[in-house]
């Protein structure tokens, strides 16, 4: 048997119990991971209120989007990955369990520099900012990107990849004190939630960015599309601000901006798979170096996995929240 978090019914950080849940088993080209330590997403508490349930093949009522530890057993057909070897990675739910099943293509080797608990605060983060920059924003060297809610986890990932890849960044908070923190991360320029749009014009004066990073949604809608330059490309990874706004359709057009939602949890394995890879080949090595590092606010007990939810509903975390499985 294991301990894993569960979600006993919809509701708040109250509802989730720590249960014992029988051990999963590998199948042909799996890989089993004793589950070191995991890390809390805001998608985690969409699925414990009920509205965002895990894909078919996932843990229905176990969160958790990423995990970190050891392989502890392979299945059949399994060549790339050895007994005892350090991986993390993302999966469709059930990371916050003491074991966890993933084919063996969705792990990545931890880097020798990072132990397992900041370990646990890379892959979902660091995974979705690198999709959502340059698998479907595509930005390149010289460009200007805005990351909305930058003291997040996926906006100090992006923070860090934008600097790397020679992009201008541009990020917003609502807490002056996250601003300052991710100046540290390397964020070019610092902005208010507020009037964003036009801070970014007269900051670029007057040409915009190239694209936008959007984890609030409907709120932002007309801002981002006001703040972007000329083919501009505008990626929402989140509506935590909301899911329904009209849409300004004169700006749209008149920028010939492309406007693009993009999920990681729902994609079929094959495209995970190869969200995974690129990281590996392009996000690992940087890791490995210190060129890139996770943000990593605080580490709870798997006893207080309450305690750890209502912290990171609080918003007053800069980076990622962890829990910590043994």
């Amino acid at each position: 048997m294991m301990r894993a978090v569960v979600i006993t019914r919809p509701g708040g950080p109250e509802v989730l119990e720590v249960q014992e849940l029988p051990v999963p088993e590998p199948g042909p080209e799996q890989v089993r991971v004793r589950v070191r330590a995991a890390g809390l997403n805001r998608a985690d508490i969409n699925q414990r209120h009920g509205r965002y349930p895990a894909p078919p093949g996932s843990l229905a009522n176990v969160p958790g989007l990423e995990f970190a530890g050891e392989v502890e057993a392979v299945g059949p057909g399994v060549q790339g990955t050895r007994l005892g070897q350090r991986v993390y990675g993302i999966i469709g739910g059930g990371g916050q369990a003491e074991r966890v099943v993933v084919h063996e293509r969705m792990v990545v080797p931890i880097p020798e520099r990072l132990d397992t608990i900041a370990a646990a605060g890379v892959p979902e983060v660091f995974i979705t900012a690198h999709d959502g920059l340059f698998t479907q924003a595509g930005l390149t060297l010289g460009e200007s990107v805005l990351i909305h809610a930058v003291g997040s986890g996926v906006g100090t990932a992006a923070v860090q990849l934008a600097r790397v890849a020679g992009a201008r960044s541009f990020g917003t908070s609502r807490t002056p004190a996250k601003l300052e923190r991710a100046r540290e991360l390397g964020l070019d320029v610092a902005l208010a939630a507020e009037g964003f749009a036009q801070a970014v014009q007269a900051e670029t004066d007057g040409r915009g960015v190239n694209v936008v990073l959007d984890s609030v949604g409907g709120p932002y809608l007309a801002g981002n599309l006001a703040a972007l330059a000329m083919k501009g490309r505008v990626v929402v990874l989140a509506a935590m601000g909301g899911s329904s706004e009209p849409l300004p359709f004169g700006l749209l057009q008149g920028k010939r901006a492309r406007l693009m939602g993009t999920l990681l949890r729902g994609r079929p394995l094959e495209e995970k798979i190869l969200a995974t890879q690129l990281f590996a080949a392009q996000v690992n090595p940087l890791l490995a170096a210190g060129a890139l590092r996770p943000i990593i606010d605080r580490v709870f007990p798997l006893a207080d996995v309450r305690a750890a939810y209502a912290y990171l509903e609080s918003n007053q975390s800069f980076g990622k929240v962890i829990l910590a499985m043994s």
